[in-house]
């Protein structure tokens, strides 16, 4: 799997085409990150910013092309409002950027909590409910809109290296994660069917808020954990990086389909055209054979699997 380097200077369709765009998680991190990069590359571009809070005063847009919706994602209807007032505001949508996230709270499965009766409590769903559940909500919503257009659009969702790679310590995190690049790879052939690509951005470990937040050990800044971090020669990139993997994905189109771009020290690789292409490598050549003999079945309703069997 080759490096590349995404450059904002060579995002021709951005700089030149505005477009509406919705980010979730849009008021901090890689979501803010991302509004100030789309801002930047076209002043005309319409953001919409879906989030707990507003962005900081220092985040500049023109008034006429912003919309901040405040809600809570886990909320269908709070969500869908976001995208309604969108839709009327600016007329279409053309990207989603499925971003709001937390990170692991607390320990789920080693620490035994009862409840008033003094059975052993309910686990907190939290985080399943926000990187899993909404994301997924969002998606739905991306798809619906992103349909209305002639030409699609394009979604990018925020995974993470602990949706590849679990990460020890946050296994509920880890499985929202694997999740969400899940649900891209079951919804890139059909979302192709109608325009639009998806893709995932996985980052490691990035300097934002919820690197720090709801973890006792890490009663520091986010900044100042970056910090020790490098000096442990733990690989840390800047939100800005991931960012620009969004945006660059956005400018790439329907090519950009399927995509999973892997952002570590800054650096970027698409690790889904790799895996790809090393199948047979983990899968064994007879099983991947069997797999492609049986991948047709229709186990499933499809898009277009009624027109396909009367042929």
């Amino acid at each position: 799997m080759a490096l590349f380097n995404p450059n904002a200077a060579d995002f021709h369709v951005l700089r030149s085409t505005p477009k509406t765009i919705v980010i979730t998680g849009g008021s901090s991190g890689i979501g803010l990150a991302t509004a100030q990069l789309l801002s930047s590359l076209n002043p005309k571009h319409n953001l919409v910013l879906i989030d707990l809070q507003s962005p900081p005063a220092s985040f500049k847009h023109d008034s006429n092309r912003l919309l901040v919706h405040t809600c809570n994602i886990t909320k269908w209807a709070d969500q869908r409002a976001g995208f309604e007032k969108a839709y009327e505001k600016f007329g279409r949508i053309d990207c989603v950027f499925v971003n709001a996230g937390i990170a692991e709270h607390g320990e789920q499965f080693f620490t035994d909590t009862l409840d008033s009766s003094g059975k052993l409590a309910e686990p907190d769903r939290r985080v399943l409910n926000i990187d899993m559940d909404a994301a997924s909500d969002t998606t739905k919503l991306a798809i619906h809109y992103l349909r209305k257009n002639a030409e699609g659009g394009q979604i990018a969702m925020t995974a993470s290296l602990a949706g590849y790679l679990a990460s020890a310590g946050a296994p509920l995190y880890s499985a929202a994660k694997h999740g969400v690049v899940g649900l891209m790879r079951a919804l890139k052939q059909e979302c192709a069917k109608v325009n639009i690509a998806i893709s995932v951005v996985a980052p490691a470990i990035t300097v934002t808020p919820i690197l720090t937040a709801n973890n006792r050990r890490m009663a520091v800044s986010s900044d100042v954990y970056a910090k020790e971090m490098a000096k442990a020669g733990v690989p840390i990139n800047k939100a800005e990086s991931i960012a620009l993997a969004v945006c660059w994905l956005f400018n790439e189109g329907k090519a950009g389909n399927g995509a999973g771009i892997f952002v570590q020290a800054d650096r970027f690789v698409d690790l889904e055209r790799g895996l790809a292409k090393s199948r047979e490598h983990w899968m064994g050549k007879e099983m991947l054979e069997l797999f492609r003999g049986g991948r047709e079945a229709p186990l499933f309703d499809r898009i277009g699997a009624e027109a396909k069997s009367k042929i």
